[in-house]
């Protein structure tokens, strides 16, 4: 699009939306069925907020793209993640940003209900001044990343979905310019559907 910054790239992680395959923590507390609606939204959301941003956008696919859904191909490029853990796909994604001459490279996931475009605008202006930017969930792992360059540590020796992400992450980037986000609350557990009235009926 002609209008959008070609400097900047937006990555969005996604699971395929499958019976079972998805939110399997809050499946514990809501149930398969309800943990599957839940993410549809969750994914929808995501879709709707980043849309709105003037920059491009890859979509990243956990088992295998899909032509038909809601990430028109208009808007977003599609690909299917590359690698063993979060980690491996995260670098690989990044590095072949990089390498396709984008100068600030994001990536958000698809599971935050409080995400808003003011964030990712946030993210991409810190990166003129910044080497980094991190947007911190309150389960003490991240819900955006954002890069000038490829920085390898941030993907590796990492318990991903862990309570360690965040300062681990943090520790990585201690010798680079960082800027923090604020943070905000990561949709994992049944508990973490607490705060929104729309999700109200799926807990006990």
């Amino acid at each position: 699009m002609s209008t959008e910054n070609t400097n900047n790239l937006l990555l969005i992680f996604t699971r395929n939306p499958e019976l079972g395959k998805v939110k399997t923590r809050l499946a514990k507390g809501v149930g398969q069925e309800n943990a599957l609606t839940i993410y549809k939204q969750l994914l929808q959301h995501t879709h709707d907020i980043v849309i709105q941003n003037n920059c491009n956008k890859r979509v990243g696919y956990s088992v295998k793209v899909r032509d038909h859904d809601i990430w028109e191909s208009s808007s977003f490029e599609k690909f299917a993640q590359e690698g063993d853990d979060l980690g491996q796909r995260m670098e690989d994604a990044f590095k072949k940003a990089f390498l396709d001459g984008y100068k600030k490279v994001i990536i958000v996931g698809s599971d935050l209900y409080d995400l808003r475009p003011r964030h990712i605008e946030e993210a991409f202006t810190a990166l003129s001044t910044h080497k980094a930017v991190i947007g911190p969930a309150k389960d003490g792992g991240y819900y955006l990343l954002g890069m000038q360059q490829h920085i390898p540590s941030v993907f590796k020796q990492k318990e991903w979905g862990s309570d360690t992400v965040l300062e681990s992450t943090l520790n990585d980037l201690k010798s680079y310019t960082v800027h923090t986000l604020e943070e905000l609350n990561d949709i994992d557990f049944a508990e973490d559907l607490k705060p929104y009235p729309e999700f109200s009926k799926y807990i006990n």
